[in-house]
């Protein structure tokens, strides 16, 4: 990752690429598992047929350019790209519709394959048999309120410094960018789910290290400005509330708890 965690007061982590985050009746048509690439189409492309097209159908994209931005992955149709309209028989589909049917029916399977075949031993929970969901899962839970088990990966945090963790009056209070290969979301880490997560009040050395193995920071990195970044796979719970009672989607929040950093 290349985004620098010193800016993330200035100019955050977007959690999407879109200007505006989709609505929840929409994040519940996307799948639950797998990588979700957003494409985007560059001006000039109406020859592509795209208002051609159907939701829910499959297709081939040939010579797509994919492209990071924001530290997320997404496609751009340029001008040579081609559409192919596959029919759901053909054996691709079938093949990695089996594959998918196969993940969401199994106890395990919704972690990320890139963390296989165990995510990283840095944190522990209190919940070791329950099994993990997708942030996709999270977004698009039916219950505005309601505990969840995930395999994320940390990408950012406010504030950074480890001086300034807690308030004024000892309490901890932070903000987490945690990804999986299905969304973003932000979480908060609060009071006794900080001392939880932290083993108490330890040292700002003890402190630092346990927040760059957090945030995947090289050791040979340490002292200096953090950049290139590879954050592990960990695994944490979470849980969503809301603030105000007239608007309870709109106000949905997320907390970790129950969750142990012990690397």
């Amino acid at each position: 990752m290349n985004h620098r965690l010193a800016d993330e007061m200035e100019k955050p982590l977007p959690l999407q690429l879109e200007s505006l985050p989709f609505s929840r009746d929409v994040l519940c048509t996307f799948p639950s598992v797998g990588s979700i690439l957003r494409v985007t189409v560059e001006t000039g492309n109406e020859k592509l047929g795209l208002h051609l097209l159907d939701s829910g159908k499959w297709v081939k994209f040939i010579n797509i350019i994919c492209q990071v931005r924001s530290d997320l992955w997404h496609g751009v149709m340029k001008p040579f790209t081609k559409l192919r309209i596959l029919p759901n028989e053909d054996n691709i589909i079938l093949q990695r519709q089996r594959f998918y049917d196969e993940r969401i029916s199994t106890k395990w399977d919704r972690m990320p394959l890139s963390s296989f075949d165990w995510p990283s031993r840095i944190t522990e929970t209190d919940y070791e048999h329950v099994p993990f969901v997708t942030l996709m899962d999270v977004l698009t839970y039916p219950e505005v309120t309601a505990k969840f088990k995930c395999v994320v990966r940390v990408v950012t945090m406010l504030p950074w410094r480890v001086e300034d963790f807690r308030s004024p009056l000892g309490i901890y209070r932070m903000r987490l960018t945690l990804e999986d290969p299905t969304a973003r979301i932000h979480a908060l880490i609060y009071a006794e789910d900080g001392e939880k997560f932290f083993g108490g009040y330890p040292s700002v050395d003890v402190m630092t290290r346990k927040r760059n193995e957090l945030l995947g920071v090289a050791e040979r990195d340490y002292g200096t400005e953090i950049e290139n970044r590879n954050p592990p796979w960990v695994q944490c719970c979470i849980k969503s509330y809301y603030l105000v009672k007239s608007d309870i989607w709109g106000s949905r929040h997320y907390r970790i708890f129950g969750t142990s950093l012990v690397g």
